[in-house]
């Protein structure tokens, strides 16, 4: 049964490394899981999908693999990645449909091979018409931006695999990065740091958890600690450590430097007009990596622009995809110059 038989709508899709989030057109999001898939190695058989499968992940014995199908932004396991999102969609609706038109959120940064992954992924699925939008794109117009103004807006979109950052005037892009460090980058800094430096075998869950209970990018008010456990690499026996927020900071100040540098590089290939619309307007800062403690004001700090937190920066850029769902003829512009991505 393919992904568009079993729902009674058109969708929308952020395809995210991290999170898939499915917006359904007259009903909003309806679907916001883990990209991760859990198969039986020997019957090959999908056993759990999204959090479910993120439950299992580091805890399975040698006959379940857990798997992220998507990669920096992109995918790299296509045959899992239908079947994820095929199971998703199933989650919501039993119904039989043939849908015919689907909205895919990209990487602004995406290359011609990558794109046609994206798009034979749901043509297989049943889909009759896809759109792919850049995600810097979809991310100012999920946060309210109007892109079809001569208005200047910068957009920083920071999620599990990429990192996009954008200048969007008169419905395009204007100057862009996509760069291939973001969120999951910064948890694996951690891994490889505590690996090195205390000789401790930490999980993927365990670091992300790290990052995102204590981790910032400046110093703050009252810095926190934590309790870890992991693995004695020299022993192989469990053990704890305990950490805090300046330790951890030192470990994300690097990967955070060069997202920090490619909104650099976007702003020095500004207009002259469009800089002076920033200054006035600042930096809207989107996805997962928004939430970082500090972030917004070191960002402000190295480049002396004001930078602003979106309104729930982890459904930016599915609501931006769904608004380009809802009303594809005012953003036929926006899915025409998208082409060219």
């Amino acid at each position: 049964m393919s992904l568009f038989n079993i729902f009674n709508n058109e969708i929308a899709i952020d395809l995210g490394t991290a999170n898939t989030l499915v917006y359904v057109k007259h009903k909003g999001i309806v679907i916001n899981e883990p990209s991760i898939v859990a198969i039986n190695r020997r019957t090959n058989k999908m056993m759990a999908i999204g959090r479910e499968a993120k439950e299992m992940m580091g805890r399975t014995h040698d006959e379940i693999l857990t798997v992220r199908p998507l990669k920096d932004g992109v995918i790299a396991d296509f045959e899992m990645t239908e079947l994820m999102l095929q199971e998703f969609i199933r989650k919501v609706s039993p119904a039989r449909f043939m849908g015919k038109r689907v909205v895919v959120g990209v990487p602004s940064g995406i290359t011609m091979v990558e794109q046609r992954a994206v798009r034979d992924s749901a043509e297989h699925a049943g889909a009759k018409e896809v759109y792919l939008v850049p995600e810097p794109m979809a991310a100012a117009i999920g946060v309210g931006i109007e892109v079809d103004q001569s208005i200047g807006n910068m957009i920083m979109d920071i999620g599990g695999g990429t990192s996009e950052i954008a200048v969007i005037a008169l419905n395009g892009i204007v100057c862009d990065t996509s760069l291939r460090i973001a969120g999951d980058e910064l948890t694996r800094s951690i891994i490889q740091y505590f690996r090195i430096q205390h000789n401790l075998l930490l999980g993927e869950k365990t670091a992300e958890e790290i990052k995102c209970t204590i981790g910032s990018a400046v110093p703050l008010p009252q810095e926190i600690t934590m309790e870890i456990k992991g693995r004695d690499i020299v022993s192989g026996i469990p053990r704890t450590l305990t950490t805090d927020s300046t330790e951890v900071r030192s470990i994300l100040l690097n990967p955070i430097a060069k997202i920090i540098e490619g909104t650099k590089a976007t702003l020095e290939h500004t207009p002259p007009e469009l800089a002076s619309d920033i200054l006035d307007r600042g930096i809207i800062l989107s996805g997962g990596g928004a939430l970082i403690k500090g972030l917004d004001e070191k960002i402000k700090k190295e480049t002396g622009l004001p930078v602003i937190v979106a309104e729930d920066p982890l459904t930016a850029v599915v609501r931006g995809v769904g608004k380009v769902l809802e009303n594809l003829a005012k953003y036929q512009e926006v899915i025409l110059k998208a082409k060219k991505y």
